[in-house]
């Protein structure tokens, strides 16, 4: 049952990535012109990756490292996760790779 939440989590989390994806090459391609598809194919890519570095919050808890020390705080630990699934491997693995592999297939 859970890999099934998580399946299906992963399949919205790639669903809003590509409709926000084309939305914004959409836009960008109407204002200034040029190639839908390369474009397409280089923001699939930027997405995958940002997605991939940022999709479990490992920056931002590293950020606030420093500051939650200086007030004399323990570091955060990773809770239940808000109702969340997948963990970042997940998220790396199942959206960020996709992401990205379409976005080489859209370039290439």
């Amino acid at each position: 049952m859970t890999v099934i939440r998580g399946l299906r989590e992963a399949l919205v989390l790639f669903l809003i990535a590509v409709v926000a994806i084309a939305v914004a090459v959409g836009i960008w391609v109407g204002v200034s012109g040029g190639n839908f598809t390369h474009r397409l194919g280089v923001a699939f890519m930027v997405v995958g990756a940002l997605v991939g570095m940022t999709g479990d919050l490992t920056l931002s808890r590293i950020g606030m490292m420093p500051a939650r020390a200086s007030f004399g705080l323990a570091p955060e630990r990773e809770g239940a996760g808000g109702g969340r699934v997948l963990t970042g491997v997940g998220i790396f693995l199942f959206v960020s790779l996709p992401l990205i592999a379409v976005g080489v297939l859209l370039v290439a």
